[in-house]
């Protein structure tokens, strides 16, 4: 999946980056068909999250994609295979999962959507926004006995969190939070 011409790591057709200084560009489709589409939300905040980090930690143009590294609370399955699409951070174990790291100050529609992106020498921290994740999307993201019912609205909610955040600039989805 080469990409041409453009410096950026984030563009219109999706992220951009370099596997041994060749470049690579992967939609969020592309993001999609790998995983399977079991967690659209978290494939989509994969997305939105490289989209907003990348640029910071690489201005100059596309990173290096086994020289981005990855800490967050968050583990879910859709983030995890798009993250790993990108930057083989999951092989490479440069993918950390940190209960550590959650944030409840933010409160529990916001406390895991935390992510400490690292390139070089360079680490961002990005924290979803207010606003994009729903009480129930989280009520049943945590109860292990849902309904037949109740999982079917699950399946409803993943997909509308994938879109609300799709149809968000990366920089409207997600606030920087400083270097860590």
């Amino acid at each position: 999946m080469s990409s041409p011409g453009g410096g950026r790591a984030a563009t219109d057709s999706g992220i951009t980056v370099l596997d041994d200084g060749r470049r690579l560009s992967f939609s969020f489709e592309d993001l999609m068909k790998y995983h399977g589409g079991g967690s659209p939300g978290g494939v989509a905040q994969a997305f939105k999250v490289l989209e907003r980090a990348l640029p910071l930690l690489s201005p100059d143009g596309p990173p290096e994609r086994r020289e981005i590294s990855l800490r967050t609370p968050f583990g879910g399955p859709g983030f995890r295979d798009a993250f790993e699409m990108v930057t083989r951070a999951a092989t490479g174990d440069r993918f950390v999962v940190d209960p550590e790291l959650l944030r409840p100050e933010l409160g529990k529609k916001r406390e895991q959507f935390v992510f400490h992106i690292t390139h070089r020498a360079h680490t961002v921290t990005l924290v979803i926004r207010g606003g994009l994740v729903r009480d129930d999307f989280i009520q049943l993201l945590h109860n292990e006995n849902r309904t037949a019912e109740e999982d079917a609205h699950f399946e409803t909610l993943k997909q509308d969190f994938a879109d609300r955040l799709m149809a968000s600039s990366a920089q409207d989805a997600y606030d920087v939070d400083g270097p860590s």
